[in-house]
C-alpha cells in the first residue's frame, strides 16, 4: 500500500489560506503524494507562498494559467498532469486530518472501492467549528447521487486502475457532482468512510453558500451533462431541494 496520490487544488487569490491547506498535505501520514496546484491567475501573492514551499518540497507542484478559465479547466489541467494511482481532491481554503489518506488507500485497496468519501465537518473563515458534520450514507448509486450530492469534493478519492482518469465537466459550479455521476455509471456503488477527515470552510459570498444559484447550477447539471428531459431535471432538482430542508431540519434537533 504505497501507490501514489495526487492532491488537486485549484487555486485563485487563496494566500489567506492555501498555507494552512498546504500544511494539512504536509502533514499526512501516508507520505507517498504530490499536490498539484493550479492557479487561475490569481491578482493576489497566493503564488509566492506556493512557490516557497514547492521549492523546500518537490512533491508540491505549482501549475499556472494563461488566463482565468474557472475551477473546472483548474482541475482538469491538474488531473492531466497527475502522475499517481490514486486522485484526490483538496480545494484551497479546506483541511484535511493527518489520517486522511492513509485511511482511504488502505480501505479502497482492502476493498478494491473506486470511489470513496468520508465525513466531514464546517468551519468558518477563521477556523473556528460550527457543529455541524455532514455525514453522507456509506454505499451511494448512480441513482442515489442523483437526489442529492452526498460527496464532498475535498473527501473523495478515485482509482485511477479501476476507472481511468476521469475529467470534470466545463460548467461553472457542480463539476465535483458531475465528475462523481460519470464516475458512477462505470461502477455500482461508492463507499463511504464513516470518520471525520476532512474540514470544509464556509464562507461568506460563496456561490456554494448561495442556495437558489446552486439549484440552477443543478438543473443545468440535468440538463447538460446528464442530458435529462427538462421534467426529468426538475424532478431531480425537487428531491436536491427536498434533501437540503431535512438536512437542516436534523441539524437542528
Amino acid at each position: 500500500m504505497n501507490d501514489l496520490v495526487s492532491i488537486i487544488t485549484p487555486s485563485y487569490n487563496s494566500k489567506k489560506y492555501i498555507k494552512e491547506t498546504i500544511d494539512s498535505v504536509k502533514q499526512q501520514i501516508y507520505k507517498n503524494w504530490e499536490m498539484i496546484i493550479v492557479d487561475d491567475c490569481s491578482p493576489d501573492n497566493s503564488n509566492f507562498i506556493i512557490e516557497k514551499y514547492s521549492k523546500k518540497d518537490s512533491r508540491i507542484k505549482l501549475i499556472k494559467l494563461e488566463k482565468n478559465s474557472g475551477p473546472a479547466i483548474a482541475r482538469n489541467r491538474a488531473i492531466e498532469a497527475a502522475k499517481g494511482r490514486f486522485i484526490a481532491f483538496l480545494d484551497a481554503d479546506d483541511l484535511w486530518a493527518p489520517e486522511k489518506l492513509e485511511k482511504h488507500i488502505a480501505f479502497m485497496c482492502k476493498n478494491n472501492c473506486a470511489l470513496t468519501y468520508s465525513y466531514y465537518d464546517i468551519i468558518d473563515e477563521n477556523n473556528n467549528p460550527l457543529d455541524h458534520v455532514i455525514k453522507p450514507p456509506l454505499q451511494l448509486t448512480y441513482k442515489d447521487l442523483l437526489k442529492t450530492n452526498y460527496i464532498g469534493c475535498l473527501t473523495a478519492v478515485y482509482d485511477t486502475k479501476i476507472v481511468g482518469k476521469v475529467y470534470m465537466p466545463l460548467i461553472r459550479k457542480r463539476q465535483d457532482y458531475g465528475l462523481w455521476l460519470k464516475i458512477l455509471k462505470q461502477i455500482p456503488y461508492a463507499y463511504g468512510i464513516p470518520e471525520v477527515l476532512a474540514s470544509y470552510r464556509l464562507r461568506k459570498n460563496s456561490i456554494s453558500s448561495n442556495k437558489m444559484n446552486l439549484l440552477k447550477y443543478n438543473y443545468n447539471l440535468f440538463r447538460e451533462h446528464e442530458g435529462f428531459s427538462p421534467i426529468k431535471a426538475c424532478y431531480y432538482v425537487a428531491w436536491n431541494i427536498i434533501f437540503k430542508l431535512l438536512e437542516k431540519k436534523s441539524s437542528k434537533l
